[in-house]
């Protein structure tokens, strides 16, 4: 989701605790009214699903539908009303949308290639901020996407601890747009209000229009469908040999699962790490892939774009201990079961998530 248009929101945000209109819980959203930007993307629109099976039909969407096939995503689902980003704006001021319980903002460019720092700006660290200052000033919990692209290289850990954040150097201009508002709600005091989610690879059902950001599983699914043969880059560092640079990996039935958890704990507040807790190589990944499709592995590596090559994470893997401590307990698929599920149910079948279903 990418916005032309920074919000400007003139009611002043207010200092007190939020006094949420309808209780949450993780798995009972039947009484909140939600608003989900970004809502026909791919964690957003998992979200609208998640949110569904648990009994809330209470969603505004918003989103910019343009002319790719994200569109598809929203069929299924049940929502009570979608709105352009360009109309969220002048809907919200005016109170055309009414209150919200719950501000899920995933909306965004998500490109890691994309270069045009002022556009990033905009886009990911202006409108954040002006929409947390209208969700605090209304009493909306609010819950954003962070990225764990924020962590850089990794050489200062990668723990969702806040008082680090100042020593975060993030690799490209994606991580540092969303780095930037990371720092001003921690700088402006409201960070303990509110929910940042440091998202690390999350993968799965309804990420088809993502184009060159669609997951490796996603790619290599149609590779091995038409040459049988799955494309890793090589590395170009020795302390990791031709695919197995390693990545956190994260299905995102368990991702949209953990961000629904903390938006329903009113104690949960800051930054937390969103991932498997488990850092799995490129390698494993594709041997999932080829044995959800009943294939023999064939891996060929490839050169790494010059362009990308000092951009380029070679190991992530989430600490979630803050996750765990906020009481979240259930178990993360495994890479095997996760790649499965997906290629088996979604992938061979072309299907997209549908609340009636798991």
């Amino acid at each position: 989701m990418k916005y032309k248009r920074r919000l400007i929101f003139t009611t002043p945000m207010k200092e007190e605790n939020q006094d949420f209109q309808n209780d949450m819980k993780p798995n009972n959203f039947t009484d909140a009214r939600v608003l989900v930007t970004g809502g026909a993307g791919f964690i957003g629109s998992s979200l609208v699903w998640a949110l569904n099976r648990r009994g809330c039909e209470n969603i505004v969407v918003c989103d910019i539908l343009g002319k790719d096939e994200k569109w598809r995503n929203l069929t299924s689902l049940r929502f009570a009303d979608y709105v352009e980003a360009a109309d969220l704006q002048t809907r919200l001021q005016s109170g055309a949308l009414g209150k919200f319980d719950l501000v899920l903002h995933l909306g965004a460019c998500s490109a890691t290639t994309e270069k045009d720092a002022t556009y990033l700006a905009k886009n990911n660290y202006e409108f954040t901020k002006d929409l947390a200052h209208w969700s605090l000033a209304n009493k909306a919990r609010f819950v954003y996407a962070s990225s764990a692209a924020t962590y850089g290289d990794g050489a200062q850990g990668m723990e969702d601890n806040e008082t680090q954040l100042d020593t975060l150097r993030p690799l490209n201009m994606y991580g540092y747009s969303k780095h930037l508002f990371d720092l001003h709600a921690k700088r402006s005091g409201f960070l303990n209000k509110i929910v940042g989610l440091k998202y690390f690879n999350v993968f799965g059902p309804n990420e088809d229009h993502k184009g060159d950001m669609r997951s490796l599983v996603h790619k290599s699914f149609a590779q091995v469908q038409e040459k049988g043969i799955i494309q890793l880059f090589k590395s170009y560092k020795p302390d990791f040999k031709h695919g197995e640079q390693k990545r956190d990996f994260l299905y995102v039935k368990d991702c949209v699962a953990m961000t629904l958890h903390l938006a329903a704990t009113p104690k949960a507040n800051g930054l937390f790490n969103i991932g498997s807790g488990q850092a799995r190589t490129w390698v494993d990944l594709s041997n999932a892939v080829f044995t959800a499709l009943k294939k023999k592995p064939v891996i060929k590596f490839i050169e790494m774009p010059e362009t990308i090559r000092d951009k380029y994470q070679y190991f992530t893997q989430a600490n979630l201990l803050r996750l765990r401590g906020s009481g979240y307990d259930a178990p993360v698929t495994s890479l095997e079961n996760a790649v499965h599920d997906y290629v088996r149910k979604y992938l061979v079948l072309d299907k997209r998530l549908d609340p009636s279903q798991d």
